[in-house]
């Protein structure tokens, strides 16, 4: 199998290389380098600087959108969306093992499939892109890649139910519930976007998200930091 242009993978990545020995060095596996080791260095130290930049940038994200959440919850946020299962679902989708050098036996054996080779090879592109461009489009990378999972974090996750939150603190202070309203929705049947507003006593907070459950987790989520303010 011909390894693809690399041009093609920048553009799955949305990132140009300035310098492309630094995207080939990311790329190279270590069975690869076993059998041909004049063809450079392997990835696994750009896969170190990679997780520690994925983990700052993620963690930063998450601080941005979860406004109200522990230490404690922040961290099993961020364990959630860097594990090797998350991170392989990423490379798939910019069909990263399609341009990763392995050697024979890696190739014969799937390889380009398996979840911990994709994985330390997105790891090790990030810190490609780092060191290429520094931390600007490192953060761009990740934030267009990440974002759309953090919507999977609210429905799927009960630790992040800011619905139950509400909930509990509105019938604690106000002896009332919170009342939901779906005001709105966009986008073609297969990609809708939903918008729902919370009303609770004379506060109220609109939110969106791709389900009503997601849309009105995030009005919910608003809702709680105006009243905590």
């Amino acid at each position: 199998m011909n390894t693809p242009s690399i041009s093609r993978l920048e553009e799955n990545l949305r990132y140009t290389f300035s310098d492309k020995t630094l995207v080939e060095t990311a790329l190279r596996h270590r069975s690869f380098v076993h059998e041909q080791p004049e063809a450079g260095d392997d990835n696994e130290r750009l896969e170190f600087l990679g997780d520690a930049v994925l983990n700052l940038i993620v963690g930063h994200l998450l601080m941005e959108r979860f406004l109200i959440q522990s230490e404690g919850d922040l961290s099993r946020m961020r364990a959630s969306l860097v594990n090797e299962n998350r991170l392989a679902v990423v490379a798939k989708s910019i069909e990263l093992g399609e341009f990763i050098r392995l050697g024979r036996g890696e190739r014969q054996s799937s390889g380009r499939k398996k979840l911990s080779i994709l994985a330390d090879a997105f790891e090790a592109l990030i810190a490609a892109v780092y060191l290429d461009g520094g931390f600007d489009p490192a953060f761009e990378l990740i934030r267009y890649h990440f974002l759309p999972h953090f919507d999977v974090l609210v429905e799927s996750r009960p630790v992040y139910d800011y619905k139950s939150r509400l909930q509990e603190l509105v019938q604690n202070r106000l002896q009332q519930m919170p009342v939901y309203e779906i005001t709105g929705q966009s986008g073609p049947d297969h990609d809708k976007t939903f918008t729902v507003v919370v009303r609770i006593d004379d506060v109220s907070a609109e939110g969106s998200g791709k389900s009503k459950k997601a849309a009105e987790q995030d009005a919910a989520k608003k809702a709680l930091v105006l009243l905590q303010q």
